[in-house]
């Protein structure tokens, strides 16, 4: 079934096609497997707009790429909230027009009003939720309820467990577990929290950010820090996993579009974005990737049944919005930084 466009969509989607623009065509550079693998596939079908993917593993390899570049290369990118808010203040992001998103109108008002971009100027929630824990009911003995079960592990979860080593997160649960703000960059902040992840990294099985569902499935790992929608994976396969939100609490993450200030392509790249939030594709979005998203009347469509299987995703938008979002660092991101690689290089 085609989504049914209404005049002035229909309108607006002629005057980009007639765009000598257009017919190059947009590069998007996301996540593997961050979005239904024939998405794009759809989009040019229905739109007539070509498409092609690039993908990146982290935020700090896209980063680097469109720091090096001055963002050419890219008409739209997927990045973490801190990395678009800083794209924006380098001056890398285009301001987005809503007159040509009119599918904005299907986010809920919490993700209207994000704290790093109130009003979405320049970025465009793609995916939200918390990080938390996550593991098999069946191999451990009392369930997990504070950070410091992760980062001070019982002595029969030793060798068990595995952390998040992309530097946000990995420096997030510490921050969590010792009541300090994820944004604090103060050099007594830092200290701490370096001190109790350097302690908590000799009981770990590993770094893990990719793998970690499929070492709880296995049985290999019995505990690990994880993305509420990455554990859905291994919920999929195994229902003694289980998620849960240590009472120290998250952080908010939230994943953004971003279109790209040197792009030549912005109206097509426009027309993608209102693609992406339309209420079909966001369902399909949603039932493909096992994440919460942003888009209301997306997520108001979902079977019941999906949100009865992944708890997680029924996490509601006012309860979200309770946790601390992630911030861009700014002039602490050196400080931060050096802080990580301490960590990382601690034996």
């Amino acid at each position: 079934m085609q989504p049914t466009r209404t005049a002035a969509a229909a309108a607006l989607l002629s005057a980009v096609l007639a765009s000598p623009a257009a017919a190059e065509g947009l590069v998007i550079s996301n996540w593997d497997g961050y979005m239904p693998p024939d998405l794009l596939e759809r989009f040019t079908a229905e739109t007539g707009i070509a498409a092609e993917l690039a993908v990146h593993a982290t935020n700090e390899e896209i980063m680097g790429k469109l720091v090096a570049s001055g963002g050419t290369g890219f008409d739209i990118v997927f990045v973490s909230s801190p990395f678009a808010e800083a794209l924006n203040a380098l001056g890398l992001a285009a301001p987005i027009d809503p007159a040509k998103v009119p599918n904005l109108a299907n986010l809920y008002p919490e993700a209207m009003e994000l704290a790093h971009d109130p009003g979405n100027t320049y970025s465009i929630p793609y995916a939200w939720g918390t990080t938390g824990l996550c593991y098999r009911t069946d191999l451990v003995e009392t369930a997990p309820t504070s950070w410091m079960d992760l980062l001070k592990p019982a002595a029969s979860l030793e060798g068990k467990v595995t952390m998040l080593s992309t530097d946000r997160w990995l420096m997030g649960a510490a921050a969590l577990a010792l009541g300090k703000s994820l944004n604090d960059t103060s050099a007594e902040t830092l200290e701490a929290e370096g001190a109790l992840l350097i302690e908590a990294k000799e009981k770990l099985l590993a770094y893990d950010d990719t793998t970690f569902y499929a070492k709880l499935v296995s049985g290999e790992a019995s505990l690990v820090h994880a993305w509420d929608g990455w554990c859905n994976y291994g919920i999929a396969e195994n229902p003694e996993i289980a998620y849960v939100i240590p009472t120290e609490g998250s952080d908010l993450w939230v994943d953004t579009m971003v279109v790209m200030a040197s792009s030549e392509n912005k109206d097509a790249a426009m027309a993608f974005i209102d693609y992406v939030l339309g209420q079909e594709t966001g369902v399909w979005v949603a039932e493909n990737i096992l994440y919460k998203t942003p888009n209301k009347v997306a997520m108001e469509a979902l079977d019941p049944g999906l949100l009865e299987a992944f708890p997680n995703m029924a996490i509601p938008p006012a309860e979200l919005i309770g946790y601390e979002q992630l911030r861009d660092l700014g002039e602490g991101q050196r400080d931060f930084s050096r802080k990580v690689t301490e960590v990382m290089a601690a034996q």
